[in-house]
């Protein structure tokens, strides 16, 4: 798979550390567990969502785009690192923030997350839970083309085929890195929700030939829903690599038994 053949703008400190917790594997008693360290991404405190990132901003440079624009919940993670990436390459970035958590306290709306935006220099934008995101980024980004500038959208979690890119090139790290560590890896387990991870992290694994199981962990839809979305966007995401049927609908699989009352 040849990921050098799409725009990226290096974002990340990569490759993340694949680190064996030996304590956490005793108190549980069962499997030897390694985390793959990707909340040591390095921007703005890290996390998954930049690896997707440096796909999503090389797509909007190659472009021409001065103004990103992205959505997510009030303390988005993905929200800070787009913010963060945008403040980093000197672009605008128009966030829309979704209130999905009911009774917020003010340090809630106001801190964390939101703080480090406002110190990015996102301008934010607040909309109810159900809002309709893909007429909402539409609207804003007329808006912006109106005052002569050249938006880019990029969906919640970067979650689409350009940001999946991401995780293929992750799915490779890690196999390396087994490799590397003389490791024979069971099983993957993730989260999974707005899909890009997952879905890019079966390309990425299917696409080196490993049939290593990927378990995703959900957050906030029904098994059956989300599995169908993650298998819609890796199909996506393995077309735009020119790797088609290299995942099949049984290679998807989440366990949705630990979602919450609301998102957050």
């Amino acid at each position: 798979m040849q990921l050098t053949d799409f725009p990226r703008v290096p974002l990340a400190h990569l490759p993340t550390p694949l680190e064996f917790m030996p304590r956490l594997s005793e108190a549980l008693g069962g499997p030897k567990i390694y985390v793959k360290r990707d909340d040591c991404t390095g921007l703005a405190t890290g996390g998954n969502k930049t690896r997707k990132l440096e796909y999503s901003m090389g797509d909007a440079l190659k472009q021409g785009a001065d103004t990103i624009i992205t959505v997510g919940a009030v303390q988005s993670n993905h929200v800070r690192q787009t913010a963060a990436a945008a403040c980093k390459l000197g672009l605008k970035c128009e966030v829309l923030l979704e209130h999905r958590v009911e009774h917020p306290t003010v340090l809630y709306r106001t801190s964390g997350n939101v703080l480090l935006d406002r110190i990015f220099g996102a301008n934010l934008r607040e909309y109810a839970a159900g809002t309709d995101f893909d007429a909402a980024m539409a609207a804003v980004a007329e808006e912006v083309e109106a005052a002569g500038g050249k938006p880019y959208i990029i969906p919640g979690g970067a979650s689409n085929p350009v940001g999946a890119l991401g995780y293929v090139g992750c799915g490779l790290e890690l196999l390396v890195q087994c490799e590397q560590q003389s490791l024979k890896v069971d099983h993957i387990v993730t989260a999974t929700g707005s899909a890009g991870t997952h879905g890019g992290l079966a390309v990425g694994i299917r696409g080196a030939g490993s049939n290593l199981p990927i378990l995703g962990i959900g957050v906030n839809a029904p098994q059956d829903v989300q599995e169908d979305k993650v298998y819609k966007l890796a199909c996506e995401t393995a077309d735009l690599i020119g790797k088609q049927d290299i995942v099949s609908r049984d290679d998807i699989v989440a366990d949705c038994d630990y979602i919450g009352a609301g998102y957050g």
